[in-house]
């Protein structure tokens, strides 16, 4: 993998970027204060690595994330994904954008329990508008990929929490988005379980011409990461291949 693109020189995103954010700040109100969470984040990052955004709870990851996927708006600043600036689509397009191009892996899994499991990792498809025949069949392949093909039709209740979490990354990248968000995929997991899926993540998500980003301060799998950036009250402090000292 190369270098972190340069953002020193800041003025149009760089081409290469699939994710670029230009003077990012986000804005809070508490009662008669302002709080700033983000402060003018400039940041480009690269399809075809899997980079790690970390961060002690507090300082900024989740609006960071939620801001580049579109779910929440900048108070000021410019962000483009794959070369649209998200935040001048009007508010269907926005839906529709994020529908056709992002996958989300949350950490609680949410799963719907009334449905089976390719019913669950069709989900993206269905809401695309495809036939539900078709949609489901494109979910077990998916779910064949992730080595859970035998469990296509049991409910959430009946599968281990690890066949969960499948299910739950079948469903963020069975309609091939570009850009792939993993919230902590590696919190409720014992060391070898948590490589293991980090593992299934590198196969199956990072692509040439994919995104991945992986919140997380899981410091047993930041050897995995292409990229590391830090996040340290509203700030990047630092964009490497290792975690700096005394992180």
């Amino acid at each position: 993998m190369g270098q972190p693109l340069d953002t020193t020189a800041i003025g149009g995103c760089n081409p290469e970027a699939a994710i670029c954010t230009r003077e990012v700040t986000r804005d809070f109100r508490a009662g008669q204060q302002t709080i700033t969470v983000l402060h003018g984040i400039d940041l480009d990052i690269r399809a075809g690595e899997l980079t790690f955004l970390v961060g002690e709870s507090g300082s900024g990851k989740t609006t960071l994330i939620s801001i580049m996927c579109g779910i929440l708006w900048p108070t000021l600043g410019e962000v483009k994904v794959f070369g649209t600036d998200i935040y001048e689509l009007g508010d269907t397009e926005l839906v529709e954008f994020r529908l056709n191009n992002i996958g989300f892996i949350f950490q609680q899994y949410n799963l719907i329990p009334s449905i089976d499991a390719a019913n669950n990792a069709a989900v993206p498809l269905i809401a695309q508008g495809m036939d539900r025949i078709e949609a489901r069949e494109k979910a077990v392949a998916m779910l064949e990929k992730l080595n859970i093909g035998d469990q296509a039709s049991k409910l959430p209740s009946q599968l281990s929490g690890g066949q969960q979490q499948r299910v739950a990354i079948a469903r963020a990248l069975v309609h091939e988005p570009r850009l792939v968000v993993c919230d902590e995929p590696t919190a409720a997991l014992d060391a070898t379980s948590g490589r293991r899926v980090m593992d299934l993540l590198r196969e199956v998500a990072v692509a040439e011409d994919r995104a991945c980003i992986i919140v997380t301060h899981d410091n047993r799998i930041f050897d995995l990461a292409d990229r590391i950036l830090v996040l340290e009250d509203g700030k990047i402090t630092h964009d490497g291949k290792d975690m700096p000292e005394g992180h």
